[in-house]
């Protein structure tokens, strides 16, 4: 066998030996992947194509004779031979140019993928098949399920026992509001969409004491802080007074807000805290980001949860 044809038929196995080597023992490796089959099928096309082609035109420039005929034109006495393209690569140049048009355009539009389009679409299969699978669940069984996604998506801030976070200003869990919190809604107002939509509580400047006849005062702000953090209880405390002439005409009489108006502040309620997690708050506890990676069910759950913390469960 001539000898340039054993190194081409010798480099030919060295190379594709190190192409399945790379691939092969891989973690992985093909996985049954048409897109991975395909290139390493065309990496071994190309492999053999270019070693037997080297070979040929290396032999060609061993054997052949000038021959042909020379082009009208010369330069300082160098001719050159008339060689036309060759029919079979005019059609394969051509070729290429066709299906690169159509690879970009047709077979994968540069648009037509993303791997954040892939992530939300297999989210969105996966959340189908999840709400599916639990739509039913109630009671203990959900408020499991929402300790579970507790521990997972919001213990890092507000803590293993809902307890809170000073350093972070992550609210405790475990009661409705806290008085620093009142103050500071009375003090700056509040627009944090906890009834989903955009209803502005207004800042002291525009809350009047029907009583008084005037603007809330300081006393006054640290009397319904109190009264309100307590859980609305004592209804006999100079805070309960100025909840029921400043407060209340929103709030409702109990604290429970009322529709498309104010927000629950006596108790946790599941659309309040479906709305937070929606939404997010900005506030005295400081800023708390979007939940946007939580299902509709995984919310609901959360609710539950927290909802069964303030009552001792």
């Amino acid at each position: 066998m001539n000898k340039l044809y054993l190194w081409g038929i010798i480099i030919t196995a060295a190379m594709l030996g190190a192409t399945y080597a790379t691939v092969g023992y891989q973690k992985g490796g093909l996985n049954g992947d048409i897109v991975n089959m395909l290139a390493v099928a065309g990496a071994v096309a190309l492999v053999i194509i270019t070693i037997f082609v080297v070979i040929k035109y290396v032999r060609q420039m061993q054997v052949d004779q000038a021959s042909g005929e020379l082009a009208d034109e010369s330069w300082d006495n160098i001719g050159e031979y008339k060689n036309p393209v060759p029919f079979g690569w005019a059609i394969m140049f051509l070729g290429t140019i066709i299906w690169g048009l159509w690879y970009w355009t047709i077979g994968y539009p540069v648009n037509a993928f993303s791997q954040i389009g892939q992530y939300n679409e297999e989210v969105k299969e996966k959340d189908a098949e999840f709400a599916k699978k639990y739509a039913n669940i109630k009671g203990e069984q959900l408020v499991n399920m929402g300790e579970s996604v507790y521990l997972v998506e919001c213990v890092a801030c507000h803590g293993l026992n809902a307890d809170g976070n000073n350093e972070i200003d992550a609210a405790d869990l475990n009661q409705r509001i806290s008085a620093k919190s009142v103050k500071y809604v009375i003090n700056n107002g509040s627009n944090n969409k906890l009834l989903g939509t955009e209803m502005p509580m207004p800042d002291r400047n525009g809350l009047f004491n029907a009583a008084t006849g005037a603007l809330i005062t300081d006393k006054e702000i640290d009397e319904v802080a109190a009264y309100v953090a307590g859980g609305l209880k004592d209804a006999n405390s100079e805070g309960a007074k100025v909840f029921a002439n400043v407060c209340s005409s929103c709030h409702g009489a109990d604290g429970k807000g009322m529709e498309y108006v104010a927000p629950n502040i006596a108790e946790w309620s599941q659309p309040l805290i479906a709305n937070v997690l929606d939404y997010g708050k900005v506030g005295a506890i400081g800023k708390m980001p979007v939940m946007d990676r939580l299902n509709p069910k995984q919310k609901e759950a959360v609710a539950a949860y927290v909802m069964s913390l303030s009552k001792g469960e």
